[in-house]
């Protein structure tokens, strides 16, 4: 008992410090007033009829850059089209693709955000998922920080509206892992590949570099460009870079427990899902996150010392204290703390299920589309 208390310890202090490190950091920038970029919103949407005309205006909103918005129609079945149509009818600077047939090979996301680079017309290219609302300075901040760091990628993850219990005990993981395990005074000293990160939602790149690096045709198998973009960048000599995007923007990237399970499912084996990284994956989460609160159940029965108790209680108030941190800087609902531990069974019970799900088996589908467990 003595020993698994020391580990929880060492595996709650773990991300705590990594946590505390990163929110001193982790900065919304400000746009330079001076620069006016020239900034190409590309929005690839399909079957978004409930959302894209909020997305479309908050993105024609921007200010401070030379602007341009496209949104790219990717065979929707709704009003989608239409809806874009209206406004594009009213404000020069929105156009509306449609998106080609999918070729194999390619991902339906990927496809898309490809040919809308095409299309644009901006030195810097700010890819936007349909359910994110951006604020008015969002794109002129971006390019800014891109400038003045000379990134060829700048992300972050938006606020993130939650409106099930589905959703508050999934989405949250998004930033616990980004602030709580990734060291991003390293990312920004070390080019190593290994240390990109980036958020799908909100993605600004640089066009020369995007070029450069083959854009979304190079990872055109990818279901997580969040992770693959940022480090093929990184293998080109490029510098990368997360800001605090809390402020830039908010999304409701889910609606219930089934829609976030089967999302973060797609691409999980290009995350944590590894054989080789999700046993670590799971010390570290569990060991940090939910071990303690079992040893504290033990002790309350009887069972360990009182030193095993005192430090599983340590590390379940340091668990606790990272978590709390992180939510109220994000802006996170505050009510999803106490769900914490929960928070990572789920997570973790995702994960295992995409690496022991035989590769192809039980296709979840996503936007009217197939997609293997795991990637394709």
């Amino acid at each position: 008992m003595l020993g698994l208390a020391i580990l929880a310890l060492v595996c709650a202090l773990l991300p705590g410090l990594i946590a505390w490190i990163n929110l001193s950091i982790l900065r919304t920038p400000e746009p330079d007033l001076d620069v006016r970029a020239k900034v190409s919103i590309l929005i690839p949407a399909r079957d978004e009829a409930g959302v894209i005309a909020g997305t479309v205006r908050a993105a024609l909103a921007s200010a401070g850059v030379a602007l341009e918005v496209i949104v790219g129609d990717d065979h929707s079945t709704d009003g989608t089209a239409a809806i874009v149509s209206g406004i594009a009818a009213t404000d020069s600077r929105l156009r509306l693709l449609s998106i080609p047939a999918l070729p194999e090979g390619w991902t339906g996301k990927n496809h898309a955000c490809a040919r809308l680079a095409e299309a644009a017309r901006g030195s810097y290219l700010l890819f936007v998922d349909a359910d994110v609302t951006l604020a008015p300075a969002a794109a002129a901040s971006l390019a800014a920080h891109a400038r003045r760091t000379d990134s060829a990628l700048v992300s972050g993850v938006p606020r993130q509206r939650m409106g099930s219990l589905g959703e508050r005990l999934t989405v949250p993981m998004i930033n616990f892992l980004l602030i709580g395990y990734l060291p991003m005074a390293m990312m920004r000293a070390s080019p190593r590949p290994s240390l990109g990160a980036a958020c799908g939602q909100l993605v600004l790149v640089a066009r020369e570099a995007y070029a450069a690096t083959g854009g979304h045709g190079a990872l055109r198998t990818s279901l997580h460009d969040g992770v693959v973009m940022p480090r093929r960048f990184r293998l080109a000599g490029y510098r990368t870079d997360l800001v605090a995007a809390h402020a830039l923007a908010t999304c409701r990237m889910y609606r219930g427990l089934r829609q976030s399970w089967a999302g973060f499912s797609k691409n999980a084996r290009e995350g944590m899902a590894t054989p080789r990284g999700l046993p670590v994956w799971t010390l570290l989460l569990a060991g940090g996150h939910v071990l303690p609160w079992l040893l504290l159940a033990l002790a309350l029965l009887g069972f360990g010392s009182g030193h095993a108790a005192f430090l599983a209680f340590a590390a379940a108030l340091v668990s606790l204290a990272t978590r709390a941190a992180i939510t109220l800087v994000t802006r996170e609902p505050a009510g999803t703390v106490l769900l914490h531990p929960a928070t990572i069974l789920v997570a973790l019970a995702i994960q295992w299920t995409a690496l022991l799900r035989r590769k192809g088996a039980g296709t979840p589908i996503w936007k009217g589309r197939s997609y293997p467990i795991g990637g394709p």
